[in-house]
This record gives structure tokens, C-alpha cells and sequence, in this order.
């Protein structure tokens, strides 16, 4: 078992930065991939960032790409989402996600833990 908390969010003016964490219980953090994704209001929740369970490989959504970067230190059990030149369309609820048992990193079922999510709101 392991339980995700996400913290970091908040509003911010668009071209800001901001930095997610997501804490994470249990001995065996490096056994699991990591994901981000993330719901706007109305939408489906789509897929943001992944990283493998060393974190030597990570993957992108293209709608991120260059503006946001995965990185996470199994030593504190945490995965982080670092947030740059932010835009109103990155406004969601974000959530980090566990899976001991990757099939597909892009999808959300592949994930068998989640966190309780976290807002972000970015204005114009």
C-alpha cells in the first residue's frame, strides 16, 4: 500500500512557477513509477509527466513539454512537479499517481494509487 499526498499549489500569475510535491509512504518509493496528471473543470484528466521508479527515464505530454520537469528523490519518498512560465490553461486539479506495475504511463488505469490532488489556478 502506499499513500500519496500532494502539496504546492496555489494561484499564480501566468509566466510564474510553481512546485509540487507528493510525499509518499512506505519502504519500497523506488519500487514504483510516478505520474502526473492533471483535471481542469470540464474536462477528462489528462496526463502530464512520468517518471520510472529511479527516475532515469521521464516522458513528457506535449503540452508541457519544456515548461515542466519531473524529478524525484527516493531517499524522502517524494516526487516533484516543477512548474514554469505557467499558463491559464495549466489551471487543474493535479494529482500524482503510484503504479507497481506500469503497463502504459500515459494512462490513468495503469495507476493503482493516487493522491487527493492539489489546485492550481493561474490567472491572466
Amino acid at each position: 500500500q502506499v499513500q500519496l499526498v500532494e502539496s504546492g499549489g496555489g494561484l499564480v500569475q501566468a509566466g510564474g512557477s510553481l512546485r509540487l510535491s507528493c510525499a509518499a509512504s512506505g519502504r519500497t518509493f523506488s519500487s514504483y513509477a510516478m505520474g502526473w496528471f492533471r483535471r481542469a473543470p470540464g474536462k477528462e484528466r489528462e496526463f502530464v509527466a512520468y517518471t520510472s521508479g529511479s527516475g532515469g527515464y521521464k516522458y513528457y505530454a506535449d503540452s508541457v513539454k519544456g515548461r515542466f520537469a519531473i524529478s524525484r528523490d527516493n531517499a524522502k519518498n517524494t516526487v516533484y512537479l516543477q512548474m514554469n512560465s505557467l499558463k491559464p490553461e495549466d489551471t487543474a486539479v493535479y494529482y500524482c499517481a503510484a503504479s507497481s506495475s506500469l503497463v502504459r504511463a500515459t494512462t490513468p488505469a495503469s495507476y493503482g494509487y493516487w493522491g487527493q490532488g492539489a489546485q492550481v489556478t493561474v490567472s491572466s
